[in-house]
């Protein structure tokens, strides 16, 4: 697991993370990153051993806001009596969305357990084993939502598309097995 970071290394990921979100992974540089914060590259160096530390650093950022969208979503639906499972697809996908990049970042490749915080992983998991009851069907759930998000980004269903009836579809079929 990682060792915690120290203010300064937050400082640089927050930049790197700003930087990501701006300008996509071919905009993620160690040189443009110091630049960004008014230092030279090498000095980047002092806070973070190297670049896949940085980048794990930025997933578990990622993963703490995807938790807290995901969390938020489950009590509004617990307050309303909304569908939890609803309400999830829809922070989950709202997430994805607003933070394309980070969103990649997070997902397009095996996940760097031994760079990331304790515990970082399973609150994320968390909100969406709670509201499916067990891991199989929050593994489904997952799949379902991450497929649609990666289908949607890639700009893979025809153009005006109306997705909401996709995703209804999807989730009201997991909702049912969730509540069998």
């Amino acid at each position: 697991m990682a060792e915690p970071l120290t203010p300064r290394a937050r400082q640089v990921v927050g930049a790197a993370r700003q930087l990501l979100e701006q300008d996509g992974p071919e905009g993620l540089t160690m040189r443009r990153l110091a630049e960004r914060l008014g230092i030279r590259a090498p000095s980047l160096y002092k806070h973070l051993p190297d670049k896949a530390a940085l980048e794990a650093a930025i997933i578990a950022t990622g993963l703490e806001d995807s938790a807290t969208a995901l969390e938020a979503a489950l009590d509004e639906a617990s307050d309303t009596g909304a569908q939890p499972l609803t309400a999830l697809a829809g922070a989950y996908r709202a997430f994805a969305l607003a933070h394309p990049h980070l969103y990649r970042l997070m997902t397009d490749r095996p996940l760097p357990r031994e760079r990331l915080p304790a515990g970082v992983e399973d609150r994320a998991a968390a909100p969406v084993l709670r509201a499916a009851g067990n891991h199989d069907l929050a593994r489904a759930v997952w799949a379902f939502a991450h497929g649609m998000v990666q289908l949607e980004l890639a700009q893979r269903f025809p153009p005006g598309a109306d997705l909401g009836p996709a995703w209804r579809e999807g989730i009201a079929a997991l909702q049912a097995r969730a509540t069998a």
